[in-house]
C-alpha cells in the first residue's frame, strides 16, 4: 500500500495568504497543514508517500519534508503543472504506483480521533475478500447537499448512488476526501473524459468503479473528527479545534516525529537524532516529554 497527498491547486478560496505560501504550509494551529494528512498516512502504516504540488511549492515542500529518512518514510515528489481534476493525481503518480494499491488524502483535510476505521478499511482493501477492489468513506453531517453525497445498502455496504452536491440529497453522508484504489486506477483515469469543466473528476472515476459492482463504502462513526480547512473560516475553525484538543489533553495533534516513533518506523536513537536538529521550541520540548516517558515505560515494564 503506497499513500499520495494531493497537495496542488492554487489556494484561491485562501487569498491572499495564499500568494506568497500555499495552502498546505499555512498554519494549522501550531503546524503546517500539510503535516495532517502525511501523520495520517503514516498512522495507516503506510511508509511510501508521494507529495503532489504546485512547481512554486513543491521545492518548500521538500524543504520542509525532505525525503523522510528520519521519519523512516521514504518521500517523494512530483509537480502538478495544471490542476486538472483530483482523479488527475493518478496520472501524475503512476510511475510511483507501479501497480500498487493506493490511498489518497487531500492536503486540506484534516482527520482526528479513532483511526481505526480507516486501518479496518485499508485491510480489507489489501483483503478484497469482499469483491470491491476501490473504497470511499462517508461521513455524517447534517449539511449534505454541500458534498459529494453517498447512499449505500446498509447491510452490505454497496454504494448504490453517488451524487456531487445534490439539491435533494438522498443520504446525509458526506464522503471526505480520501480515497482506496487498487492498481488499475491510473489506466482507469488514463481513459477517463474530462468533464464539463475539463477536469477529470473524482466523482466519475468513483462511479466507473461503481458501474462494474466493485465499489464499496466504508462508514466513519463516532469518535472521529473531520475537518477541511481550504477557506479562511475553516482553517481558523481547525486551528481552534487542534488548539483546544491539545491543550486539554496534553497530546499534539499530527506531530509527525511522534507518529514515526510510535509507529515504530524510527527508534529511541533515531529520534534523539531528530530532536538534536530540532531549534529549542515548546515543539521540541513535547517530543522531549515523549522520548523521557518512553523511557519511564520501559524500565517500568522490566
Amino acid at each position: 500500500m503506497k499513500g499520495i497527498i494531493l497537495a496542488g491547486g492554487s489556494g484561491t478560496r485562501l487569498y491572499p495568504l495564499t500568494t506568497v505560501m500555499s495552502k498546505q504550509l499555512q498554519p494549522v494551529y501550531d503546524k503546517p497543514m500539510i503535516y495532517y494528512p502525511l501523520s495520517f498516512l503514516m498512522g495507516m502504516g503506510i511508509r511510501e508517500i508521494m507529495i503532489i504540488s504546485t512547481p512554486v511549492d513543491t521545492p518548500r515542500i521538500e524543504s520542509l519534508l525532505g525525503d523522510g529518512a528520519n521519519l523512516g518514510i521514504s518521500l517523494s515528489y512530483v509537480k502538478q503543472d495544471n490542476p486538472e481534476g483530483i482523479a488527475q493525481a493518478y496520472l501524475l503518480a503512476e510511475e510511483f504506483l507501479d501497480g500498487d494499491d493506493s490511498m489518497m488524502v487531500l492536503g486540506d483535510n484534516i482527520f482526528h480521533g479513532n483511526f481505526e476505521y480507516f486501518r479496518k478499511a485499508v485491510r480489507k482493501q489489501m483483503d478484497k475478500k469482499d469483491g470491491a477492489t476501490a473504497r470511499v468513506f462517508a461521513y455524517p453531517v447534517n449539511d449534505p447537499e454541500r458534498f459529494g453525497v453517498v447512499e449505500f445498502d446498509e447491510e452490505t455496504y454497496k454504494v448504490k448512488s453517488l451524487e456531487e452536491k445534490p439539491a435533494h440529497p438522498k443520504s446525509n453522508y458526506a464522503v471526505p476526501g480520501v480515497y482506496l484504489y487498487d492498481g488499475t486506477v491510473s489506466e482507469r483515469v488514463r481513459n477517463q473524459k474530462p468533464s464539463a469543466r475539463g477536469e477529470l473528476e473524482i466523482t466519475d472515476l468513483n462511479q466507473a468503479y461503481l458501474d462494474e459492482g466493485k465499489l464499496s463504502c466504508e462508514v466513519i462513526g463516532r469518535g472521529m473528527a473531520w475537518l477541511d480547512a481550504g477557506t479562511p473560516e475553516s482553517l481558523f475553525e481547525a486551528s481552534s479545534f487542534v488548539e483546544i484538543i491539545e491543550k486539554r489533553q496534553g497530546f499534539k495533534i499530527a506531530c509527525i516525529e511522534e507518529v514515526a516513533f510510535k509507529s515504530g518506523f524510527i527508534d529511541e536513537v533515531q529520534l534523539s537524532r531528530v530532536l538534536e536538529k530540532m531549534p529549542k521550541s515548546p515543539y521540541k520540548a513535547y517530543l522531549e516529554r515523549v522520548a523521557a516517558n518512553n523511557i519511564r515505560e520501559v524500565k517500568k515494564a522490566a
